[in-house]
């Protein structure tokens, strides 16, 4: 899709605020050639792509509070960006917008043993700290399955979760402070090495904000102590179903694995031709179940899982034997998003989360949408915690294609609402699922969320577009007639 003409008008207020902000941010942090811009016009969502008005890469905390301010005084908007791996278009630039980059903020400034924690600029990427403090038996136990390349920074906007955030929860429940520039410039800092705050939870309105309330320019986290022991089961299952109900029945006997992870056939075939796990082809659907602590309670543990699976019929166990064996099986599930793109031109990743005890009824409706639609779907799923991400096949080359592979996504939403459940379980909503927040929330849901925005951001410029339906000026909330006061938003082209 070839990008509509720009004006002289637009070129001009470019190279005006580009020279402005070459003040504050001097050398290349600076980017306004088109073809330097073009980087940045999509995130993780490529199906939506715009083209930032400038781009900015500013390298403190000082220059990121002083382009703030600016953009604040002269009314533009601001888009932040991380690593740019956001699925939901968290990211997605606006043409008559900044983006924020924060790439070179990529360093770690402190390792506290003693107090359990790490402190970080927010471009640090996830697999970075465990890489860090590894060495001395410690990791970060958020793993997102891009924590190659995601960052700290974005992890705390999505509230980012992993394979094994059953057990060690999400971000929110490893993060311990921030350090965070508001729209006006100001510099705030919110907890610290402590386990808890005082006062107001600021801490966790921030987190899985999406860059609608403030910047992150430093992140304190929680490192943990390797288990002693940890081992991974691959059980095999006749059907989605029969593998749903395992997951009730490890969850139901009070068992908590490190990890409990499903996979359908499509991936599981996929995963296993990209990386050669060992998984096995003849089962419908494959469970990935890690126990960890010490080495008697795991093997028991262990007992205790194989006897839930055989009592729901499964066909298939294998145990790892060591640990390049449990790397191994977890390196197919979390390689499972690139393998999945070997099979199809194109895929929609969605993210949506349910009631565990909804699981088999959830995968037998997603089936019949997949017929109504007539497209594929591979499933892989944070099973133990509900957290679904069906990864919808389509080529974009075939006329109509993306937009029934969208009207699938909303359905598969829409889906796990009704049984329930969420959107978005570690997304985000971004522009992805903007026009199903009315499906989750009503309208007094909505102004609430929104007058919190206000508060941080009352003039709107700080990732505007992003996660309401319907926007309202701030000052119509504390009146507002719910329909009043509705910003348009802009159009935004999607590939």
């Amino acid at each position: 899709m070839q990008m509509p003409p720009v004006d002289q008008a637009t070129i001009d207020r470019r190279l005006a605020i580009a020279a402005e902000l070459r003040r504050i941010v001097p050398g290349d942090g600076v980017i306004v050639e088109e073809d330097e811009r073009r980087a940045f016009e999509s995130d993780g969502l490529t199906a939506y792509r715009t083209m930032p008005l400038i781009v900015v890469l500013p390298e403190t905390t000082e220059q990121v509070s002083l382009v703030l301010r600016y953009c604040r005084d002269h009314k533009i908007k601001v888009v932040p960006r991380g690593a740019g791996t956001s699925l939901s278009g968290g990211a997605l630039p606006l043409a008559d917008g900044i983006l924020l980059g924060l790439g070179k903020f990529n360093q770690i400034l402190e390792i506290d043993y003693e107090n359990r924690c790490v402190r970080a600029q927010p471009g640090v990427t996830n697999l970075g700290i465990t890489n860090a403090v590894q060495h001395d038996g410690f990791y970060y136990a958020p793993d997102p399955s891009s924590q190659i390349a995601c960052s700290i920074g974005g992890n705390v906007a999505e509230n980012a979760g992993g394979v094994h955030c059953l057990k060690y929860g999400l971000t929110t429940n490893n993060l311990l402070g921030l350090e965070v520039v508001l729209m006006d410039g100001e510099v705030i800092r919110l907890g610290g090495k402590h386990l808890d705050a005082e006062g107001y939870d600021l801490l966790g309105v921030l987190t899985g904000s999406e860059g609608l309330l403030g910047v992150v320019t430093e992140v304190t986290v929680r490192i943990l102590r390797r288990p002693e022991t940890q081992r991974a089961l691959l059980i095999g299952f006749p059907s989605s179903e029969a593998a749903g109900d395992c997951v009730a029945g490890i969850i139901g006997a009070g068992i908590i694995p490190g990890g409990l992870e499903m996979m359908d056939r499509p991936a599981i075939r996929a995963a296993e031709d990209f990386v050669n796990a060992g998984y096995p082809l003849d089962v419908e659907a494959l469970l990935i179940v890690e126990l960890d602590g010490p080495a008697p309670e795991v093997d028991a543990l262990i007992e205790m899982v194989e006897t839930i699976a055989e009592g729901c019929g499964a066909v298939s166990s294998r145990r790892s034997e060591n640990e390049d064996e449990r790397l191994r099986f977890w390196a197919g599930r979390k390689a499972a998003f690139p393998a999945v793109g070997r099979i199809s031109p194109d895929y929609y990743c969605m993210d949506g989360t349910i009631p565990r005890r909804q699981l088999p009824a959830v995968l037998k409706r997603m089936s019949e949408l997949s017929e109504k639609y007539g497209l594929r779907v591979a499933n892989v799923f944070h099973a133990g915690d509900g957290n679904l991400h069906p990864l919808i096949l389509y080529d974009a080359n075939n006329p109509g294609e993306l937009e029934k592979a969208e009207e699938f996504g909303s359905d598969i939403l829409r889906l796990c609402v009704e049984v329930g459940g969420v959107l978005t379980g570690e997304h985000g909503v971004g522009v992805e699922k903007r026009d199903l927040m009315e499906v989750q929330f009503d309208a007094a849901d909505l102004a609430q969320q929104q007058r919190l925005k206000c508060a941080f951001d009352p003039e709107g410029l700080l990732n505007p577009g992003k996660m309401f339906p319907k926007l309202h000026r701030c000052a119509e909330m504390g009146r507002m007639h719910i329909h009043r006061g509705q910003i348009p938003f802009p159009d935004i082209p999607r590939f």
